[in-house]
């Protein structure tokens, strides 16, 4: 089982959605699809499963082509879309009865029970759709889209209208789908990309710009982070001037995130400043690039 996209593209009047792009997602991947608004990725997921037609190009899931045989692959796919359409005047068992029945799922009440029971829906499963909150809504729609147990799941931003404790919750649902389904996301929560995946792809204007794992494009760059905090305030040209800074950046209070690739270079002459201005340094550290600044160099100004 694998997603297989070759040269997809989609066009509206002159705008160009998605640019020809293409990538494979395997077997027990958990993979985060990334782009800032109007990239491409919600056009993208759509022509995976098929609720759109690409102008060119093709996507097979599990060998199954979508465009030539769209049903076939649907059964293979549970899908998650970010407008995530209910029927708000059925009660949240008739809802996810009415999917089953359209997936002619054989054991519908035992798989309705077994998935709200998995989204976390009990406490709200005797309500209406239309009365429950936007979190519990989003978690209707994932009990909807892993109801017939299928082989990929796409879903395009599940964690929307959650809070903090069922973004985790909801986390270890699309990890634990993982282990045996092959899982294609987005998701505007960096963090939540950085929990969950091991691989990501970033688009950006209907291109693709990344297809790494995360390991491998925090250190494409030689650039690193280093942090350092003042008990005193100080201007940000002290800083730049110093040997291996490019670039600094004040944060919270008197911290100051410094851009540099000699990061050792750095430290010492922050501790030199210190001394020679009598400069109290409160806290120090350093790191390799984020998931965030790696997104921003990849998607800003382009």
């Amino acid at each position: 089982m694998s997603i297989e996209v070759k040269a997809l593209r989609k066009q509206y009047g002159t705008q160009t959605a998605v640019a020809g792009i293409s990538f494979t997602v395997r077997p027990g991947e958990i993979v985060g699809f990334l782009g800032p608004n109007g990239a491409g990725k919600s056009t993208t997921m759509k022509m995976i499963t098929g609720y759109l037609q690409p102008d060119g190009g093709s996507v097979t899931v599990g060998g199954v082509d979508v465009t030539a045989d769209p049903l076939a692959a649907k059964k293979k796919i549970g899908y998650l879309p970010e407008s995530n359409a209910l029927y708000y005047d059925l009660y949240v068992r008739e809802y996810l009865g009415f999917i089953g029945d359209v997936h002619g799922i054989a054991r519908k009440k035992e798989r309705v029970e077994e998935a709200i029971t998995l989204t976390g829906l009990t406490p709200e499963a005797h309500k209406r759709v239309g009365q429950l909150s936007k979190g519990y809504k989003q978690r209707v729609g994932l009990a909807a889209a892993l109801l017939h147990d299928p082989e990929v799941l796409i879903l395009d931003e599940p964690t929307s209208g959650l809070d903090p404790n069922q973004i985790i919750e909801i986390r270890n649902v699309i990890r634990e789908q993982g282990r045996n389904k092959l899982v294609l996301f987005s998701s505007h929560i960096l963090q939540e990309v950085e929990a969950i995946c091991d691989r990501v792809v970033i688009i950006n204007k209907g291109n693709i710009v990344a297809d790494d794992t995360l390991a491998n494009l925090r250190s494409r760059s030689s650039v690193n982070n280093v942090r350092v905090g003042f008990q005193e305030g100080l201007e940000a040209e002290w800083l730049r001037r110093l040997p291996g800074v490019l670039e600094a950046e004040k944060e919270e209070g008197n911290t100051w995130l410094l851009r540099t690739n000699e990061p050792e270079t750095v430290r010492k002459a922050l501790l030199q400043l210190s001394v020679e201005q009598g400069l109290n340094i409160v806290s120090l550290t350093s790191g390799s690039e984020s998931l965030e600044t790696v997104f921003r160099s990849l998607t800003a100004g382009k």
